[in-house]
């Protein structure tokens, strides 16, 4: 965060009072100018995550050695989702073709949507959520996406269990059994990961949750709170609005998935 309007005011209330109390009044007074010129700069505007986010999605499509069709498809549904108008489909296009590229280098991109995201967790899970659409594309993630998917959650301070519970809301279930991970109710090869195996009661409201079975009711509770707080819609602002949408399909999966737990548990 920049203090510049702190220091400023600091000096700014000793030179009027020529006391340590003027100075700290005038520092109170420029750090919430600097906190609030801080927030806005951390609203997300299309502009700003566009090039990044589309370049971070060719770079995982290409991380196995092939951009699929199924890739190129789902790219293409996002920039209609989104609304992009010819200059930023434009810019989506040449930023996924420039993330195709086999130097590129993830990393950085990553860094912009960290810079683009701030401190807004709830901006964070939107963005990971697109990006997991292109990591499971072809059902099975391989390694190297996974580690570039698990990178950008790092980055936007998105632990590995809520990463798996965003997983598990698009029929991925997480089994911490001896060995590892796996994907679809069995065990894994390669990274531990299968192809999702459909439930028709929905996903595993456990992972939904990003909670083992034998947690205790006021854990269950404890998670779902801080989740629907991170995850609830109302708190996005001006988040675009498929990002929007995003947002509101995971407040309706973990409600559902709550309300599931609470009927099999029998607490209110």
């Amino acid at each position: 965060m920049n203090f510049t309007a702190t220091l400023i005011g600091a000096v700014i209330g000793m030179s009027v009072t020529h006391n340590l109390l003027g100075a700290l009044v005038g520092g109170i007074l420029g750090f919430m100018f600097d906190a609030s010129r801080q927030q806005r700069q951390r609203t997300p505007t299309q502009g700003g995550y566009v090039a990044p986010l589309f370049a971070l999605i060719g770079a995982v499509a290409k991380a196995d050695g092939r951009v699929s069709e199924a890739e190129i498809a789902i790219a293409e549904r996002l920039m209609a989702r989104m609304g992009l108008d010819q200059d930023a489909r434009r810019v989506a296009i040449e930023a996924f073709n420039e993330g195709k590229q086999p130097e590129f280098d993830a990393a950085a991109v990553i860094d912009e949507l960290r810079q683009w995201v701030g401190h807004r967790r709830d901006h964070a899970f939107p963005v990971i959520d697109v990006v997991i659409e292109t990591v499971l594309a072809e059902g099975q993630p391989s390694p190297e996406k996974m580690a570039i998917l698990r990178q950008l959650a790092f980055a936007l301070r998105v632990s590995d269990m809520e990463l798996m519970a965003l997983m598990a809301m698009k029929g991925y279930a997480w089994n911490a059994s001896a060995g590892g991970r796996s994907y679809g109710g069995g065990r894994a090869n390669g990274g531990g990961y299968v192809p999702p195996q459909r439930n028709p009661q929905g996903p595993d409201p456990y992972a939904v949750l990003g909670i083992q079975r034998d947690a205790d009711d006021r854990a269950i509770k404890r998670a779902y709170r801080k989740l629907i707080s991170e995850h609830h819609p109302d708190r996005l602002g001006d988040l675009p609005e498929d990002m929007r949408r995003r947002a509101e399909a995971r407040a309706s999966e973990i409600n559902a998935a709550y309300e599931r737990v609470k009927a099999e548990r029998g607490f209110k």
